[in-house]
């Protein structure tokens, strides 16, 4: 049988006025739980522990929580972007990133993370760059303690890809150590409190590097989502199963500062050229040196340093250690023909990556006075130094 437009229309109205005498629907408060590198049943303890709490707070509130549970970090980097969810419960890789996309920390387990370079007692091994070519163990990509490894390594102006003869990938830690012991793996990435443990058990390894402190499992509430952050809190702290031999910290953005920027900022140190902050390059400036701002026109004349040199960079490759420069254009014509002249080479702060890459190229092209201002001018605006723009 043919139903009609007329009669499709007419059933659809009912519908409507069937769901407003029901009453409105209740919100739904999206939240996301990743209980980070643990074993399974570890995992799935944790996982309950946390959506009972979150529950219970919400449901205080009359909101209606929609519980999902995350396996993969790499995953949630990328939905904090997008702000799915109203609510992440998530190692602090994930909630650093959230907090960079209108994210609110309110809270985390008392029991900062390490991540740890470990070898055998007895290997020649006494710093990452004796580790050059060398086997690594490594927790799966999406583990914190990967994450922070990658970051410091990308730090020190290279790559896990460039600097390790090998990579070997475990989705649990302690599945590193018989890689070890084997010698599969010439040194292994691990949380400092599993080598405490091994240490502990007597087994005979040794610390090679060892990362800034990170917040352990933490929440954070993305802002403007009607969630009370205080009742989120104190549900939390009522629960045992969560706080049972473990402390609580309340949390604020300084404490992220570290992850977060590991994850996309420049290295620290650039080979051939000279890292230098506002006060030098004041300095600089005022013995002859020329200042070349890498960032775009517009950008240029909203602001900039007195001066300056627009010469922009134009970025196509990832921002990484080990990009391809043959993606991007930079026009060394515009800088002086003197390869002894000395150049300033800045951007829009440590994450942008223009001014790494410029100075790169400046030194490669042979120039010998290559200066990174790695602040660029955020922080030359921060120093209160004077600033031109167009009117």
């Amino acid at each position: 049988m043919t139903i009609s437009m007329t009669a499709r229309a007419a059933a659809a109205a009912l519908g409507a006025a069937a769901a407003l005498a029901a009453g409105p629907l209740a919100a739904q408060t999206k939240v996301l739980i990743n209980p980070g590198d643990q074993g399974e049943q570890s995992r799935f303890a944790v996982y309950s522990a946390w959506k009972t709490a979150v529950e219970a707070a919400l449901r205080k509130d009359k909101l209606t929580p929609v519980v999902a549970l995350s396996t993969d970090a790499t995953a949630d980097l990328a939905t904090t972007r997008s702000r799915l969810h109203d609510i992440f419960v998530a190692p602090a890789h994930v909630i650093g990133s959230a907090l960079r996309y209108g994210y609110t920390p309110v809270v985390g387990l008392d029991a900062p993370v390490r991540a740890v370079l470990v070898v055998p007692k007895d290997s020649p091994v006494k710093s990452l760059q004796d580790a050059a070519g060398k086997r690594l163990g490594l927790p799966l990509q999406d583990s914190l303690v990967t994450y922070l490894v990658r970051g410091e390594v990308n730090a020190a102006n290279t790559t896990i890809k460039q600097h390790f003869g090998g990579v070997f990938e475990t989705r649990y830690q302690e599945a590193l150590l018989p890689c070890l012991q084997v010698r599969r793996c010439d040194i292994v990435a691990v949380e400092r409190s599993v080598y405490d443990r091994w240490v502990a058990a007597g087994e005979p390894v040794r610390i090679v590097m060892e990362s800034k402190s990170s917040p352990a499992l933490s929440v954070a509430v993305k802002d403007g989502s009607g969630v009370n952050a205080d009742t989120v809190r104190a549900a939390i702290a009522d629960s045992s199963a969560i706080t049972q031999g473990v402390k609580l910290a309340s949390l604020s953005k300084r404490d992220f500062e570290y992850v977060s920027t590991l994850g996309y900022f420049t290295p620290r140190v650039l080979p051939g050229a000279t890292v230098v902050d506002a006060k030098t390059v004041q300095q600089l400036m005022q013995s002859g040196a020329q200042y070349i701002d890498t960032r775009t026109e517009a950008e240029f004349r909203a602001g900039r340093v007195p001066g300056a040199k627009l010469v922009p960079y134009v970025e196509k490759s990832p921002k990484e250690a080990d990009y391809d420069p043959s993606l991007d254009k930079f026009d060394l014509s515009q800088l002086p023909a003197d390869k002894s002249a000395s150049l300033i080479f800045a951007c829009n702060g440590a994450e942008c990556w223009k001014s790494f890459k410029a100075s790169h190229a400046a030194v490669k092209a042979g120039y010998t006075k290559v200066h990174w201002f790695r602040g660029g001018f955020p922080e030359w605006r921060s120093a209160g130094l004077q600033v031109h723009k167009d009117d």
